[in-house]
């Protein structure tokens, strides 16, 4: 659906289950990394890629996790032959929290042995009359963290150790003196996505800065080359007027105002391709943060928001050039010196 194509690699427009983010926060796949050329670089925007292999450390937990979300989803949607995963009977039942099928036995014995749990299993004919974004949604709502010690992996979690950032759970929070001080995980995951939501407003405030440079860089290539056209003809004409012996001169001048020209097209290049990458940069912080506002569960938040943090604030150190009005002479003063002689 057109609402979920922010989940394709931003490379090649396809889904892929190995999405990497990069500190530009353009997403790409492995593939699309892989012969990316020249390697090093962002294929979107030119930013350098920090790892020496060309493959970003980190995973885009939220794409990647809401593409096996919607793959169920449609699994459902599209109505193909849906079996329990306890005992291959006709699956009637999903539970977001197990993320399994359940038949109607099964339901009644998962709702019996959990009902002091958060599991919450609809009906497959309920969820498939609702859209993708309720389906999503109600992931959201039921999604938990996992306690960072790997031994308490199910148990509960509702503490955050502020020392250590991690998410605990009351064992870990008990009985290891090491942690303190704590706050809630529900707190800490709210300051983390309003923090983002913060760096993400000023994100577009300083946007119209750059937009700005890029729009004046662009002009200033157009007025370059309209110098160009002009000073062309200004030499042709004053060429026409003078004997066959100034003809070599006539031809030098041409070649320099070439080479300034190209000089200046060069410059020029290398600055708009600098700003519109920032910008493109800018846009996919933009997303991100939506995304991860509206889709990303607690877990994806504690996992992403520090690196997507740093990403944010080393935009948010970045200033728009200073594209000032060439003055004369400009580039082609030394053109209209010899022009003089003559």
């Amino acid at each position: 659906e057109d609402d979920f194509q922010f989940l394709l690699c931003e490379g090649c427009r396809q889904e892929s289950p190995n999405l990497k983010l990069l500190t530009c926060l353009h997403t790409l796949c492995l593939s699309c990394l892989g012969k990316n050329e020249p390697v090093g670089q962002c294929p979107v925007c030119c930013t350098a890629i920090l790892q020496a292999n060309g493959i970003p450390d980190m995973d885009n937990l939220l794409f990647t996790n809401l593409q096996a979300r919607l793959r169920v989803y449609k699994q459902m949607v599209d109505g193909v032959d849906l079996f329990c995963n306890n005992c291959g009977k006709s699956g009637e039942f999903w539970c977001s929290e197990c993320f399994e099928f359940l038949c109607t036995k099964c339901f009644e014995a998962h709702q019996r042995y959990l009902r002091w749990e958060s599991h919450r299993a609809k009906r497959v004919m309920d969820i498939r009359a609702g859209s993708a974004k309720d389906f999503l949604e109600g992931i959201r709502r039921t999604g938990s963290l996992s306690c960072s010690n790997p031994d308490h992996k199910n148990q509960p979690v509702s503490i955050y150790c502020q020392r250590c950032e991690k998410a605990l759970c009351c064992s870990c929070a008990l009985l290891d003196n090491q942690h303190a001080p704590f706050c809630d995980i529900r707190s800490e995951t709210q300051r983390r996505q309003e923090e983002l939501s913060s760096m993400e407003r000023e994100l577009r405030r300083r946007r119209s800065g750059f937009e700005a440079a890029y729009v004046s860089l662009q002009g200033e290539a157009a007025r370059l080359e309209e110098a160009q056209r002009e000073m062309r003809e200004l030499i042709r004409q004053r060429v026409e007027q003078l004997v066959r012996l100034i003809r070599q001169e006539e031809e030098e001048l041409l070649g320099l105002v070439e080479a300034r020209q190209e000089q200046g097209r060069r410059e020029l290049a290398r600055e708009l391709r600098h700003v519109e990458g920032v910008l493109r940069r800018m846009e996919a912080g933009e997303r991100l943060v939506e995304k991860m506002n509206l889709y990303a569960t607690e877990q994806e938040v504690m996992d992403m928001q520090p690196f997507i943090k740093g990403s944010l604030q080393e935009l948010q150190r970045l200033q728009p050039p200073a594209a000032g009005d060439q003055a004369e002479p400009g580039p082609f003063a030394e053109c209209r010196a010899r022009l003089q002689a003559l």
